[in-house]
């Protein structure tokens, strides 16, 4: 017993220990820039970040994947905060969206994911990059008007005056932000250079909050409208705890809403985290398997906790899961070092964390939603066909002008389409044949063939001309729907009508005098 802990020691201080702190570097800017843009208190982040760490990493199977919150639920999240009014009542929908995983947990419903078509789980993440980046854009531009969108950009064009639109548009401005914006993009791009790979010494995200609070620091000591204001840094409680927000249990059941927005969130964090755990499983080069089933039970479980604790939902998250792989972990103790990590940042490093501009956290948020929707993501959509493509980009168009639900619904729903367009298609085969002057048709039925085609099968009997032989053939059939047997039984009527000669192999005539 003694030699198995001192291994796992071993194995912690080598490999875990400097990949969990790897693993905290990148979340921590990451947890404050999402509940940014999840329109949440930034400690709710924070929080998230924590229990996703400390709680789900004990409870998951996963040896290398990380949990918190994620950007994929932004838009959800912001969402659902304004329609139920205030954020107590929202967490009341994050503890619904933890027990929905629990349930999936428990049910082994595990592979869900696998019913939800690529095209479409494009679609939806490509749609929450486009969201994400035109909320980050007032941010990082320091625009301090109520709504960016129609009370100051669209009125640029407005009007026959555009040089006084733009003037008045440029007072609103701040010319620090601006600057920290543009810095912090820039070090964000070279990053993903691949001649920038001696380069990182230390984490991108976490280069670009350091540079943001020197080139802060070099402003406010500045003259002129350079400086940036106290609602441009981050505002954490000296006392995180102290001013934790906790649901408000007695709305629970007075509104179906936050059963729905719960729903909701469980779902797409389920999918979300299945999706993530199929990517990182794949970078584990020990070939592990993460147990799915008990994944969302964990995520479940650190959801439910969430919503307990007055932190925004999580996920599994790939970027973190690869930061991790990438700093060498090999178990599940790094994931636990970074939570620990930020619990201490939480607790000793609160004054640190107030000196960070939101303008480095908006310039995070802008690359992740680049990430999320690049043109490079529409071009290979494109080139995998009509039918790939239109079911991404109608619901990016959906989720865009309606919500996401509606938007995935919609998509889902030209998918299914598709689908059965494909698979349905090929149910029976017509051949035509000449016996002297008489016209004779054989109608093979194939393997399976489905209601689906009923309205298709019985246009194709209508079109038998008068005075011919029809053969349908089900003998090589597993298996006809009771649909297409009726059509088949009614027809024969309408044969004798029209003095076609009738004849069926290995199909059973069934009665249709109920329908009469």
């Amino acid at each position: 017993m003694n030699r198995k802990l001192k291994y796992y020691e071993l194995i912690w201080f080598k490999h875990d220990l400097p990949a969990g702190l790897s693993v905290f570097l990148v979340a921590l800017p990451l947890c404050l820039g999402i509940a940014l843009a999840s329109g949440a208190p930034l400690y709710s982040g924070l929080l998230s970040g924590i229990i996703g760490g400390i709680l789900v990493s004990v409870v998951s199977g996963s040896q290398l994947g990380v949990s918190g919150p994620a950007a994929g639920l932004t838009t959800l999240v912001a969402a659902s905060i304004v329609s139920l009014g205030d954020f107590q009542t929202f967490l009341l929908a994050v503890m619904v969206a933890g027990l929905f995983q629990i349930v999936l947990g428990l049910f082994k419903l595990g592979l869900i994911a696998n019913y939800f078509p690529s095209a479409v789980i494009k679609g939806m993440l490509a749609a929450i990059g486009i969201m994400l980046i035109s909320k980050q854009i007032p941010i990082a531009l320091g625009y301090n008007q109520p709504d960016f969108w129609t009370g100051g950009f669209t009125q640029l064009f407005s009007a026959n005056n555009i040089p006084g639109n733009i003037q008045n548009f440029n007072e609103h401005l701040t010319r620090g932000t601006i600057i920290i914006s543009i810095v912090s993009l820039a070090i964000l791009i070279l990053f993903n250079q691949s001649f920038a790979k001696n380069l990182k010494v230390i984490p991108a995200p976490l280069l670009v909050v350091l540079v943001g609070v020197a080139i802060n620091f070099v402003l406010s000591n500045l003259s002129g409208n350079f400086q940036l204001k106290p609602t441009q840094l981050v505002a954490i409680p000296d006392n995180i705890f102290g001013n934790i927000t906790f649901p408000n249990f007695s709305k629970l059941f007075s509104n179906i809403e936050i059963w729905k927005a719960g729903i909701l969130i469980g779902l797409l964090a389920s999918l979300e985290t299945l999706l993530c755990v199929e990517a990182v499983d794949k970078l584990d080069k020990r070939n592990r398997i993460t147990p799915v089933n008990r994944e969302l039970l964990a995520q479940g479980i650190g959801n439910l906790t969430c919503g307990l604790l007055g932190a925004i939902p999580m996920t599994a998250v790939v970027v973190r899961g690869s930061a991790n792989v990438d700093a060498g972990a090999r178990t599940k103790l790094s994931a636990f070092t970074h939570g620990l990590f930020l619990l201490l940042a939480v607790l000793f490093l609160p004054f640190a964390l107030n000196m960070i501009p939101y303008a480095s956290l908006s310039a995070i948020l802008l690359i992740t939603g680049y990430n999320l929707t690049k043109p490079r993501l529409y071009k290979n959509v494109f080139s995998l066909g009509w039918k790939q493509f239109f079911p991404f980009i109608i619901t990016i168009i959906f989720i865009l002008a309606t919500d996401l639900l509606i938007g995935v619904l919609i998509g889902l729903s030209i998918s299914l389409y598709f689908i059965i367009q494909n698979n349905f298609q090929a149910d029976y085969k017509v051949s035509k044949t000449k016996q002297h002057e008489t016209e004779v048709f054989t109608i093979n039925l194939n393997d399976n063939v489905s209601f689906l085609n009923k309205v298709k099968f019985r246009k194709v009997l209508d079109q038998i001309p008068q005075y011919s032989i029809l053969t349908i053939d089900g003998t090589n059939c597993n298996f006809i729907d009771y649909d297409i047997l009726e059509v088949i039984s009614e027809y024969a009527f309408k044969a004798h009508d029209r003095h076609i000669q009738l004849n069926l192999k290995g199909i059973e005539v069934v009665s249709t005098t109920a329908l009469h």
